[in-house]
C-alpha cells in the first residue's frame, strides 16, 4: 500500500511541475521577445548615432529611448527618428 501512495505522489508531484513549467513558459517568451528587441533597437540607434554623428543627428539613448526600442523594436527606432525630426 505505501508503495501505491509513493508512486501516486511522484506521478502528482510531475504533473504539478509541468503545470507549472507550463504557467511559466509564456511570460518567459515575453521577456525573451522583449530582451531581444531592446538589444536589436539598442545595436540600431547607436548605428544611426555613429552615421549620423558626423551629421549632426543623434538620438540620445537613455530609458525612454531604450523602452520605446525595447517595446517596439525596429518600428519604435523609427519612431524616435521621426520624433527627433519633429523635435
Amino acid at each position: 500500500m505505501d508503495r501505491v501512495l509513493i508512486i501516486l505522489a511522484w506521478i502528482v508531484g510531475v504533473l504539478i511541475v509541468i503545470a507549472f513549467g507550463k504557467a511559466l513558459l509564456l511570460p518567459l517568451k515575453v521577456i525573451l521577445k522583449l530582451v531581444i528587441n531592446g538589444i536589436i533597437g539598442g545595436i540600431v540607434i547607436l548605428l544611426i548615432n555613429l552615421v549620423g554623428g558626423p551629421l549632426g543627428f543623434k538620438i540620445s539613448l537613455n530609458l525612454i529611448s531604450a523602452l520605446i526600442a525595447g517595446i517596439l523594436g525596429l518600428p519604435g527606432v523609427i519612431l524616435l527618428v521621426i520624433f527627433k525630426y519633429l523635435l
